[in-house]
């Protein structure tokens, strides 16, 4: 088989020190939910890509195991530390928790990552590592029997593998959504088609990218089988050495989305008291977006927002409330005498 590779992004900045709520998390409402959702905690998000540095410090708390399926170490599966940068980042925006004042918060702070390392240093790695990578994520189970609850996978690449399509179509038919990049080969028109693989699945959720100005990134791929977009241009998040980067991609946006799984999971199996397919994930997904008027190819079923259904409630709630109107007082006449 040939080589599967990270989707190029982009290294906007490198930060030593930050200290605040990314504007990716608040821009899909995440903080808006988080005391309903105990801030996704219990649920496990697989983190399928270049490893991560395990002992950064929004970041160690969070992490629940891992292994390497890459040759780097000499192949130590016990070390799946990040040695490129890209995999830090991305559990960041899912899960990244400050422990003190100094550090940021990820879409689902109190939920964990498994770390899968797929991808060496150079971001390139063999196919069968990333199927090898999916089967593991799905079998592995925590020590007070926690399974993964979703699956992030911010690579690709063109070639349509028969193999990882049955290993992507085995986490979705266990329950487990499988969340892809759609790639920044995008041509900045909506009536081109790039695909890459996983991706372009229709069992997998593929995410766009957008700016803070809701406008689809002009690298963002656009095709048929786009599910919904998220922020991904200039994306603050964890990196190498305990820094913070601002990196742009639609590798970026896609933690948006494995990590907002985490907190709807906890609503949505809350309500329904039981555990939901992936199919009824999906749908819990897509009902928390917003359309933001362009084509279907580029924008999916719009931008994640995960307080709309909250606002719309209230917004129900204000028309149908009877207003206390002051009564109005009977005008007294005067009887005629007879």
């Amino acid at each position: 088989m040939s080589k599967i590779h990270l989707i190029p992004y982009e290294i906007d900045e490198i930060i030593e020190v930050s200290s605040e709520t990314p504007e990716g998390v608040k821009m899909i409402q995440a903080p808006d939910v988080w005391e309903k959702t105990e801030q996704g905690k219990g649920n496990v998000i697989a983190v399928i890509d270049t490893g991560c540095q395990i002992d950064h410090p929004d970041l160690k708390d969070r992490i629940v195991g891992g292994k390497n399926f890459t040759t780097d170490d000499n192949g130590d599966e016990e070390n799946y530390d990040d040695n490129n940068g890209h995999g830090t980042h991305v559990a960041g925006t899912i899960a990244a928790s400050s422990a003190n004042e100094e550090g940021i918060y990820g879409v689902a702070p109190a939920a964990n990552i498994l770390v899968v390392k797929v991808l060496s240093e150079d971001g390139s790695g063999d196919y069968q590592w990333i199927i090898d990578g999916i089967h593991y994520a799905i079998d592995w189970e925590g020590e007070n029997g926690e399974k993964v609850r979703a699956i992030s996978m911010s690579l690709g690449g063109p070639t349509d593998v028969p193999e990882l399509y049955e290993a992507v179509k085995r986490a979705v038919d266990e329950g487990i959504p499988v969340v892809c990049a759609a790639g920044n080969e995008g041509d900045d028109r909506h009536d081109t088609d790039e695909l890459a693989y996983p991706g372009s699945y229709n069992e997998v959720i593929q995410v766009g990218a957008i700016n803070f100005n809701k406008e689809i990134a002009p690298f963002s791929n656009t095709n048929d089988e786009i599910d919904l977009v998220a922020p991904g241009v200039n994306i603050l998040s964890t990196y190498l050495d305990s820094k913070y980067a601002k990196l742009s991609g639609t590798s970026m946006a896609t933690p948006h989305v494995s990590g907002a799984l985490a907190l709807i999971t906890k609503i949505a199996e809350e309500q329904f008291d039981r555990r939901l397919t992936e199919a009824e994930l999906y749908a819990q997904l897509v009902r928390r977006t917003i359309p933001l008027g362009y084509p279907k190819s580029a924008e999916g079923n719009g931008l994640l927002a995960l307080a709309i259904l909250d606002q719309f409630e209230q917004l129900f709630t204000t028309f149908t409330t009877p207003y206390n109107l002051p009564s109005r007082k009977r005008k007294v006449t005067a009887s005629r005498k007879s």
